[in-house]
């Protein structure tokens, strides 16, 4: 395959109407699988920690995320679950329909609640005693569970916060890490969506690719990083993580805008990461190979194509069934040299990185229904990046009939980015659902934002 590049504009097939939040039939639907998997794993209760940098479990749980303060949910085999939140969060749990019917009972936790403020009501260690019985197995839920690998006894090894770990020590017979129940890539709860979770990715993904596009469009010589984010118009959806700008003096993937002043020849990359999605590019700040540095001119082809090459084959991977040993085995192949380090490719919901079945000799296959990121980063000492992080939804055909007859809009525009991305040289199983514009869109000089990579 040969890559070129072709003046064209950047698709837009419109914007997606605000989805439906949500719902009580949705949250109740939950409980039930938390309550089956708590059962299968032999479990009394099941105790749910969030806090801001940690909401992703307890969120899709209760329907609830915690603002500023820590919040914990305990789930029984039976009976409202017991969604304890702080001064300032327990007003908001009411945001949860499940809260609101009364299915889930929120109470005051005062010391969730931030330094100096009152202290009123019940202490952690009476709403425990009220929410448990004393000994059985108790399963916490935070936001990573760890292996063998990593510690001797990872089954109780906790990533909670030790004051709650040891009130629950205190109370069981045994509390077990429980959080692979909803994180696992293999059989975590929230390893695969529903068919009524696909719009409301699509839509975060849709306000992110805005977003980026806006971004780079603006890109200029000379312009400072603050006035290319200010461009970006973010939206004010919840961030899944903080953007990101790298270039010139500060190179390192994870830099946000600092007040950089942007240089003609210099590799550049920005995301623009919500719930439920992260767009990202990487490139050069140029308007064509003459602005870089000679031992990079050849770019397009050394880098750029068999990037593009690679990412086409990760495409055709995707379809159900696929071990995810089988995928990092082609990657691994295609961009020996590159420098891929980390996963090539990851499961992505309110967290941007849930967990991966893509690892070497990874049996878990890929699944209908996995939210997956295109988040495969290529890093080269002369050629630097370039990069097509989009979302996409794996769909077999019982999923995709579901889509079609429930939100048919978001069907439909699925359709026009597939028929693009295949004009653009993709290989596109029918399992493959993209759910941004962007799919398919890779400017290797960003200050020709409209010369597009095509595969031929």
């Amino acid at each position: 395959m040969t890559v070129t590049l072709t003046e064209m504009d950047w698709p837009d097939f419109g914007a997606p109407d605000v989805p439906a939040p949500v719902s009580r039939a949705e949250l109740a639907a939950r409980r039930a699988l938390i309550r089956a998997a708590m059962a299968e794993a032999g479990l009394d209760a099941l105790v749910i920690y969030g806090d801001r940098e940690h909401s992703a479990n307890l969120l899709w749980a209760s329907g609830f995320d915690p603002r500023f303060e820590e919040a914990v949910m305990v789930v029984r085999a039976d009976g409202p679950p017991l969604l304890m939140a702080g001064n300032e969060s327990l007003d908001w749990t009411g945001a949860s329909p499940a809260v609101a019917a009364g299915d889930i009972e929120a109470v005051l936790c005062a010391s969730f609640s931030l330094l100096s403020q009152p202290r009123d009501g019940d202490r952690i260690e009476a709403l425990l005693d009220r929410a448990l019985d004393r000994g059985g197995r108790i399963g916490t839920v935070g936001w990573k569970y760890w292996t063998a690998e990593e510690v001797g006894n990872p089954e109780h090894a906790l990533e909670i916060p030790s004051l709650l770990a040891d009130l629950l020590r205190a109370r069981a017979d045994e509390v077990m890490n429980a959080t692979a129940l909803f994180m696992h890539p293999g059989t975590g709860l929230r390893s695969t969506l529903t068919v009524d979770d696909i719009p409301r990715f699509e839509f975060a993904n849709h306000m992110a690719a805005a977003a980026l596009r806006r971004m780079t469009f603006a890109l200029r010589e000379g312009m400072t990083d603050f006035a290319v984010f200010e461009a970006a118009g973010v939206g004010g959806l919840p961030l899944g993580c903080h953007a990101t700008f790298a270039t010139g003096a500060r190179p390192f993937g994870l830099s946000g805008p600092s007040g950089a002043v942007l240089e003609r020849g210099r590799p550049i990359s920005f995301n623009i990461c919500h719930w439920g999605s992260n767009i990202c590019r990487a490139g050069w700040l140029a308007e064509g190979p003459e602005d870089l540095p000679e031992a990079a001119r050849d770019y397009l082809g050394a880098f750029v194509g068999p990037y593009l090459e690679a990412m086409s084959l990760w495409c055709g991977l995707m379809r159900p069934g696929v071990a995810g040993g089988a995928v990092q085995t082609a990657m691994d192949r295609a961009l020996a040299g590159f420098g891929v380090t980390l996963n090539p490719g990851h499961l992505i919901g309110t967290d941007e990185w849930l967990s991966s079945p893509i690892y070497p000799g990874s049996d878990l296959p890929i699944r209908s229904g996995m939210a997956m990121q295109m988040d495969v980063i290529p890093d080269h000492p002369v050629y630097a990046s370039t990069r097509m992080e989009d979302g996409y939804v794996i769909a077999d055909a019982a999923l995709r009939g579901m889509l079609e007859q429930r939100h048919p809009e978001v069907a439909a525009r699925i359709a026009r980015r597939r028929a693009f991305m295949a004009g653009m040289g993709f290989d596109l199983p029918d399992s493959l659902l993209p759910l941004a514009d962007t799919c398919g869109v890779v400017a290797p000089f960003l200050l020709a934002p409209r010369k597009l990579a095509k595969l031929s």
